[in-house]
């Protein structure tokens, strides 16, 4: 049973906390794809390297939030979210004095595992906190926050990178999150914790983090022989992974929740899907706008931010939606308008013109974010209360495996086409080849996705 001392739980407070991390954590992650061109210069970093800024806070959050949920559900979740943000802000803080591009990767990788502690505990709090009849609409909240910091983040990143270097995203950011990490120790008494005898599952642990980093290293390395090793024990780590939770009695991750639960599990598929279609849009745009198109990094913020802005604006009304109506339908319809979007951009080429990348944006933000809330809540909605931490943990897990899944594909694409050239004018229409088979992947996975995203939903019991 879910113990907390509800006396000491100030609502408005504890959804302001989760608010302002969910929408400054992905602030700056978007605003550091802004300055990627800029840290490449000072690192002399060519675009695979530069990738990794990205994909190593990506790899360590697949890697630790599936251990974190668990730990939280068992531990505490408002333990671990405000340690997470302490240690998040610390992390931060090393990113903006990293004096290599190497130690700037190894920032991001920390960066990563404390992210995890935070976003494997920040949605089962909310959804512990608040009754279900306003789950959707708080989860619209939360995930609108995502959204709109993504928004801001290539405005506000362009303008901080151009004026006071890319040191400052982390800077900022760091101080944000120590703010936020006194708010919860002020206000947040209340603690959300299963009182059960379940013990820790080391051993699945021990299977799973080394599994997870295989296939996620071995894939955005491909078709290196190294890589395809890594990538083939990877994916038998995780079959004797889920071959071990099913056996084990107090497993890291249910299985059955996969197995005897469809709403849960297609709501993660499609989650992955998406997410593994639309994540490296912002990475290719902002490479082709500034090497292609030569926008200032302001300049290609500006023009980034229609994407998040529509997925923050229909974020809101869908998490509303989802509480009124069969949240499949949201999630399906948003789907299909993600595809269109992303097809629309395997069309570019040097003389696309800036008003087709703006519309081909907003189509893309609209169906997600008319996607994103209602597949949330039917993921939450279909677990019980003692599920919500682990619940949370895979949700997230499944967005920072795609995304990780998502600059893999990208990466390859950039490395079948570019090698470990740095970008320039002399091989600039060559990188444009591999962002147009970047897009053709991503529509098709975006069709899949389609289908997952409707099936399985036509009955949906909302779990309290």
């Amino acid at each position: 049973m879910e113990s907390a001392n509800n006396n000491y739980v100030n609502k408005s407070v504890l959804l302001a906390v989760t608010i302002t991390s969910n929408f400054f954590n992905p602030l700056m992650g978007a605003a550091v794809n802004i300055a990627l061109p800029q840290i490449g210069r000072e690192f002399s970093l060519e675009a695979v390297m530069l990738s990794w800024i990205t994909m190593a806070y990506l790899l360590a959050s697949a890697i630790f939030l599936v251990p974190f949920g668990k730990t939280a559900d068992m531990w505490g979740r408002k333990k671990m979210f405000l340690y997470g943000t302490i240690f998040f802000a610390i992390a931060t803080f090393l990113c903006g004095f990293s004096p290599s591009g190497d130690l700037l990767i190894i920032g991001r990788f920390f960066q990563g595992i404390t992210s995890a502690m935070m976003y494997s505990t920040s949605m089962a709090i909310v959804i512990s906190a608040f009754p279900a009849k306003e789950r959707g609409k708080v989860i619209g909240y939360n995930v609108s926050a995502t959204y709109v910091g993504l928004s801001i983040a290539p405005i506000l990143g362009g303008f901080l990178t151009q004026t006071l270097g890319w040191r400052s995203l982390f800077l900022i950011s760091a101080v944000i999150t120590f703010i936020t990490a006194i708010a919860i120790i002020l206000y947040i008494k209340a603690e959300w914790k299963e009182e059960s005898d379940e013990k820790f599952d080391w051993i699945g642990t021990l299977i799973y983090m080394p599994s997870m980093t295989f296939l996620m290293l071995g894939f955005s390395k491909l078709p290196e022989t190294n890589a395809i090793i890594l990538t083939i024990l990877g994916v038998i780590g995780l079959v004797v992974f889920v071959i071990s939770q099913l056996k084990s009695k107090h497993p890291l991750l249910n299985m059955k929740l996969f197995f005897e639960n469809k709403v849960f599990a297609s709501s993660n598929l499609s989650a992955f899907i998406n997410y593994s279609a639309t994540f490296a849009v912002g990475f290719v745009l902002s490479l082709f706008l500034q090497y292609a198109k030569h926008l200032s990094p302001q300049e290609a913020g500006a023009l980034l931010i229609t994407q998040p802005f529509l997925m923050a604006f229909v974020a809101i009304f869908s998490g509303r939606l989802s509480d009124r109506i069969n949240p499949r339908w949201l999630a399906s319809m948003g789907m299909a308008i993600s595809a269109i979007g992303v097809v629309m951009l395997t069309f570019i080429s040097m003389n696309t013109s800036e008003i087709y990348i703006i519309f081909a944006l907003a189509i893309l933000g609209f169906g997600f974010g008319l996607f994103s809330s209602p597949n949330t809540n039917m993921v939450m909605s279909s677990v019980q209360s003692k599920y919500y931490g682990i619940a949370s943990a895979t949700l997230s897990t499944m967005r920072a495996t795609s995304m990780m899944f998502s600059m893999a594909i990208a990466t390859l694409s950039v490395h079948i086409y570019l090698g470990n050239q740095i970008i320039n004018d002399s091989n600039i229409l060559s990188f444009i080849y591999s962002s147009k088979v970047v897009f053709i992947v991503f529509s098709i996975l975006c069709s899949v996705g389609i289908f997952f995203s409707f099936v399985g939903k036509k009955e949906l019991k909302v779990n309290i």
